[in-house]
């Protein structure tokens, strides 16, 4: 049995993908702040992986805020250096630091996968509408942290594919403000797509930032 580790487990999106890899044979293990796991304080997550006595073939990070308030930034007046820097831990520092101590919980000899969820906005290539400084900002630097640790990874782990992930527009409390103008998908077929993309990636695909769909999106 493969087995896959989900942090953000509670999440709309983490709590489907688990249940669809479950559906799947896979052995699934679930961290979230229900299991006391907390993203942005390192020595938690060095607790929980120096604890774990397993490897996983699969590793997703399925962590992120939109914004504390769920009112993104439309303007640089709305930009708030209190609500910037929260977003900017738990959507880029958190997944940092999983990485920096992943290493203990992946194997080395066989190939192995970490997803990271990023979101199409987080594009510097793709932006053409402005707006959503923090959370732009915040997934941007996520792509730049997961696209620098696969290149470290690689080097002890060749097996390894480490990518960014846009799921498309998920059916969450998080986005319900904005699906009247995106096509939305229920977490339920955006886990089906990541596990379908999943299926595809091999350590060739390591440092990209691809869709739903599995094609590659502008950094």
């Amino acid at each position: 049995m493969k087995n896959a580790l989900v942090i953000g487990a509670t999440g709309g999106i983490g709590a489907a993908l688990s249940a669809h890899m479950e559906s799947d044979g896979w052995g699934v293990t679930k961290w979230s702040r229900a299991s006391g796991f907390d993203i942005c304080d390192e020595a938690c997550i060095q607790q929980v992986v120096d604890t774990c006595d397993q490897t996983f073939d699969l590793v997703v990070i399925a962590t992120g805020i939109l914004d504390p308030d769920d009112t993104p930034e439309k303007s640089l007046a709305a930009i708030s250096a209190e609500r910037f820097e929260q977003v900017m831990r738990v959507n880029a520092l958190g997944p940092a630091l999983v990485l920096k101590h992943l290493r203990k919980i992946i194997p080395k000899n066989r190939p192995a996968k970490v997803i990271a969820l990023s979101a199409r906005v987080g594009s510097i290539g793709d932006n053409a509408l402005g707006g959503w400084y923090s959370y732009r900002a915040s997934k941007a630097a996520l792509n730049q942290i997961v696209r620098t640790a696969s290149v470290e990874l690689g080097r002890s782990f060749p097996n390894l594919c480490v990518v960014s992930y846009h799921p498309g527009t998920v059916e969450t409390r998080f986005t319900a403000k904005y699906s009247d103008r995106y096509l939305t998908v229920p977490p339920n077929e955006a886990a089906k797509n990541l596990g379908r993309v999943i299926d595809g990636l091999s350590a060739k695909d390591t440092g990209t930032f691809i869709d739903w769909a599995g094609k590659s999106i502008p950094w």
